[in-house]
């Protein structure tokens, strides 16, 4: 098992050289790359996204078994999950629970870059300091 596994994709303002466009349906996304197969994802699916002015997911959609969580990382938009319209921009994030319609636009005047992390509902057995162990070994960078 290789302990890490590592990829470029390059810079943000380049996403729209990625396309998500399942074949026999009508999704076409420029700017959405998708991280799993990349880099052998097991518990989650992680994509990166940038939406033009005036583009972005023009259907709702829902997920049967995954939460998703948006992290906007700049330009502003809107987003409605189920019937709730609401204003987002860098530094917004957003958690949507299993089963919820969900959309989102472009409304500003730049692009929007925002990251899409999707886990299964109720996977997490555990975080922070409760899934780490400190290991006793000093770093390369840090000087004593």
């Amino acid at each position: 098992m290789n302990a890490y596994t590592k990829a470029t994709l390059g810079k943000l303002s380049d996403l729209d050289s990625h396309i998500f466009a399942p074949k026999d349906t009508p999704i076409h996304l420029v700017g959405k790359v998708f991280l799993g197969d990349l880099l052998g994802l097991t518990s989650m699916e992680v994509s990166l996204n940038k939406d033009a002015p005036n583009t972005g997911i023009d259907f709702f959609h829902s997920h049967k078994n995954n939460e998703e969580l948006y992290i906007f990382i700049g330009g502003r938009g809107e987003m409605m999950v189920e019937n709730d319209r609401f204003a987002v921009e860098e530094g917004s994030v957003v958690k949507v629970a299993t089963g919820a319609k969900r959309a989102w636009w472009n409304t500003g005047s730049e692009n929007l870059y925002y990251v899409v992390v999707q886990a299964q509902t109720g996977g997490l057995k555990s975080s922070k300091l409760d899934d780490a162990e400190i290991i006793e070994e000093k770093v390369p960078w840090v000087r004593t």
